[in-house]
């Protein structure tokens, strides 16, 4: 594993990143590993995917909760919910399953193109930015399939929510 490591983007040690926002009036430092999940639930930004350990790479893991399960249903019910109470202009059939359920490993650190574009208006009205700036800034920041077939479209939250900051 080791060796194959070296053949990663640095050497499979991952990247830190660290930002701090001055430009906006609530004042922002990220400061984690680009490819590891964090929360994110202001308006202002581009909600990540739930996860089941609250985002503790300590104790990476699903919640192991089956489709069945009534506690899981809750769960996941009260997250759409609280995404239509924050998206009113969204229908529940539109919501993205990333955005109201959790990883296998709960640290997924990206959400697909449809799940970024969904929460385009509500991002625009609290931000008071135009929704094409923000198309825009969605499609800078889609990573394509490794040779464009394996995998789908992704965006990583931690830099878009960056870009979205630079652009204000």
């Amino acid at each position: 594993v080791f060796g194959v490591a070296q053949l990663a983007p640095n050497n499979g040690k991952g990247f830190v990143v660290k930002y701090e926002n001055t430009k906006s009036d609530s004042s922002r430092t990220f400061f984690c590993f680009e490819n590891m999940g964090q929360k994110f639930s202001e308006d202002r930004y581009f909600y990540s995917r739930p996860s089941a350990v609250d985002y503790n790479a300590a104790g990476s893991a699903g919640s192991n909760k089956g489709p069945s399960n009534p506690d899981y249903l809750a769960q996941v019910q009260a997250r759409i919910d609280s995404f239509l109470l924050h998206n009113s202009d969204v229908e529940e059939s539109q919501i993205p399953s990333e955005l109201v359920t959790a990883s296998g490993s709960g640290l997924d650190p990206n959400i697909s193109v449809d799940a970024a574009k969904v929460q385009i208006k509500r991002i625009a009205k609290t931000r008071g930015i135009a929704e094409p700036n923000i198309e825009q800034l969605i499609l800078s920041n889609t990573e394509t399939p490794l040779f464009g077939i394996f995998g789908p479209e992704k965006i990583n939250v931690l830099k878009l929510n960056i870009a979205l900051d630079n652009l204000n």
